[in-house]
């Protein structure tokens, strides 16, 4: 079984600008999340992907390669099955781990965790969640609850939240999915595996930021 590591860094963020580049604890969001790969040590091959140069010479210096995807994928109307379906055309694997560099409190006990589960798992998809354990509504209805009578919630069931910080696909089949014209992030038997609310934080905005870098010390004790 071959599997590989592939970090998406797109220059172009709208709301937080060159994103990956940030710093948290003296290094770039894309140089942890990069060496959080490589520390797993389970991985074949840890790339960068993205559109633009510069993160070439950051991958090659800490050891991980570099797939520089075409402009057009870098941009706000590219969506990630796009740039996935791109990157899986020129690297064959098994599974593919999609690792966000903006999920910086995802560790790398969290990675192994993630990658034991797909080994060990007959799935095509798995996705990290993070369980809300709260009465959640959907457009004025609820979704884990009634509003017939009030439950504590330790007994609700927990509503799972997609986070993205890190993802797995079965590259068969999502190549499969593809190039039926199917959606291919759904494709298969999709699992979720819950990961902590810390390890699910995933920074879009500056606010998500500064609470990354509060947090830092307390889940990596550095």
């Amino acid at each position: 079984m071959t599997l590989i590591a592939m970090i998406p860094a797109r220059m172009g963020s709208q709301r937080l600008p060159k994103k990956n580049l940030l710093e948290i604890a003296g290094a770039p969001l894309i140089v942890h999340a990069i060496r959080k790969c490589q520390a797993s040590g389970l991985f074949d091959e840890v790339w960068v992907n993205s559109e633009h140069p510069d993160f070439g010479p950051i991958a090659e210096r800490e050891g991980a390669r570099f797939h520089r995807r075409p402009e057009a994928l870098g941009d706000n109307n590219a969506t990630s099955e796009q740039f996935v379906a791109e990157f899986l055309e020129h690297h064959d694997c098994s599974f593919l781990f999609q690792v966000h560099s903006i999920a910086p409190l995802l560790t790398v006990t969290d990675v192994k965790s993630f990658v034991e589960r797909v080994q060990q798992d007959d799935c095509d998809a798995l996705m990290s969640v993070v369980e809300e354990n709260l009465e959640c509504v959907f457009n004025g209805e609820p979704v884990n609850f009634t509003f017939a009578s009030k439950t504590n919630s330790q007994d609700l069931i927990p509503v799972q939240r997609i986070v993205w910080a890190i993802t797995a696909w079965r590259c068969a089949t999502f190549l499969s999915a593809i190039r039926a014209g199917q959606c291919a992030t759904y494709a298969g038997r999709v699992a979720f595996k819950p990961v902590s609310r810390m390890a699910g934080h995933v920074i879009k905005t500056e606010e998500d930021l500064d609470i990354a870098r509060a947090l830092w010390n307390v889940v990596h004790g550095t």
